[in-house]
């Protein structure tokens, strides 16, 4: 479990094909002084990944085809940056939102407005990522947690507006119209989504029982528990 606070930005030194996958060697760059050992997880720009290997500053992680398909690492290349962050402990400060590092989706860089006073980035990402992302919601971008700015359902896309410092320490400021990103929705949200469309169908095993709730849910409904 991560929060979405970058805390280094590594850069890939090499990324070697093996039976499996690819072996992801990246520097800790700021966070080379930290207590990291083997089977610890490691959010690289966006991804939970394990740490298989530590040597001279520097991380190895196996990345099976799965991760591959399912994230941007494997466009990954040399000289590459990504976006760092340890995994939580049970006394870290959360000041993002909680993230998980499972990848929800690829987005693409639609458009990008390059104003020091008003950075705005635009993402399109397929439609069914949609019902996930709510206007001043959470979202992982590259592991950085964000809030949305702006929704747009019929196009598919959100907008961020990036402040400095986001700029100054992630991969955000360097990103272009076309350019891929991961992508990881709040939990919170998936979750309210799952059991309201679950429940809708009436598919939820003994979610009337549970909540008292029967029949779909309605704004009427939601009034009556007083939850509106």
């Amino acid at each position: 479990m991560f929060t979405g606070l970058v805390q280094a930005l590594g850069i890939v030194l090499a990324a070697s094909d093996t039976p499996s996958g690819k072996r992801l060697t990246v520097s800790l760059a700021e966070l080379a002084d930290s207590k990291i050992e083997p089977g610890d997880s490691v959010c690289v720009s966006g991804v939970c990944l394990t740490v298989v290997k530590i040597a001279n500053g520097n991380l190895q992680f196996d990345v099976i085809s799965e991760t591959l398909n399912r994230s941007t690492l494997g466009q990954k290349k040399p000289q590459d940056r990504v976006n760092l962050e340890l995994s939580l402990r049970p006394d870290s400060y959360v000041g993002g939102h909680f993230v998980q590092g499972h990848v929800d989706g690829i987005a693409t860089v639609a458009a990008v407005k390059q104003d020091p006073r008003d950075w705005r980035i635009t993402f399109q990402v397929a439609p069914d990522l949609m019902p996930y992302i709510v206007p001043k919601g959470s979202i992982a971008v590259d592991g950085t947690s964000m809030t949305i700015a702006e929704v747009s359902t019929q196009a598919s896309t959100f907008t961020l507006a990036v402040i400095p410092t986001t700029l100054e320490q992630t991969t955000l400021s360097g990103l272009h119209a076309g350019d891929q990103v991961n992508v990881e929705t709040d939990i919170l949200a998936r979750t309210v989504v799952h059991w309201l469309t679950q429940m809708n169908a009436g598919q939820a095993k003994g979610a009337k029982g549970a909540a008292g709730i029967g029949g779909g849910i309605t704004l009427a409904k939601l009034q009556e528990l007083g939850m509106t």
